[in-house]
């Protein structure tokens, strides 16, 4: 079964801010991004997205534009970085963040969410989603992405790049 995993497009966020279950406005080229992935994705069956409104304003867009269901999966929901929401990334102290990169998976210097909770829970939403009528179409986080690659590709896939409006196909649970 085929899911396709569409990250938001760019909030209004200053470049540099650490957020994660932040709910961020929508940046301003949000209509026309929101129109362009209507017309450009690959067909789907329905549309499930994170709680967050900069997912669930875009598949709200798109699912009304194609007709299709729409539901609300919690667990595609980006990461919780605790007290660094909001923070810029370079205000952060290093300790803490030295902290966290000797042990990526689960170090939790932020108080918030381990990267190896939000995979599990990743991993358990995409098996669901891939067991369900087929393809489907997941608007979702950078921080989902990278967890669903690397369950499949290997660690490196934490240190990908995951433009905003941009998608993968993934076959299979």
């Amino acid at each position: 079964m085929a899911v396709i995993l569409l990250r938001h497009t760019r909030p209004a966020v200053a470049e540099g801010v650490c957020y994660g279950r932040t709910d961020l406005d929508l940046g301003p080229c949000f209509a026309a991004e929101a129109a362009r992935l209507a017309d450009a994705l690959p067909p789907v069956t329905q549309v499930v997205t994170s709680p967050l409104s900069r997912c669930h304003r875009l598949a709200q867009a798109i699912a009304t534009a194609r007709a299709l269901p729409l539901r609300i999966d919690p667990r595609l929901i980006e990461m919780d970085f605790g007290r660094w929401e909001g923070v810029a990334w370079d205000a952060i102290p290093r300790a803490e963040i030295d902290a966290w990169a000797a042990d990526l998976l689960h170090a939790r210097p932020h108080g918030g969410e381990t990267v190896a909770e939000m995979a599990t829970r990743a991993a358990a939403a995409l098996a669901d989603l891939a067991r369900g009528p087929s393809p489907v179409l997941a608007v979702t986080h950078a921080g989902i992405l990278k967890a669903v690659h690397a369950t499949r590709d290997g660690p490196e896939a934490w240190h990908r790049p995951f433009p905003f409006a941009s998608w993968q196909v993934i076959d299979g649970p």
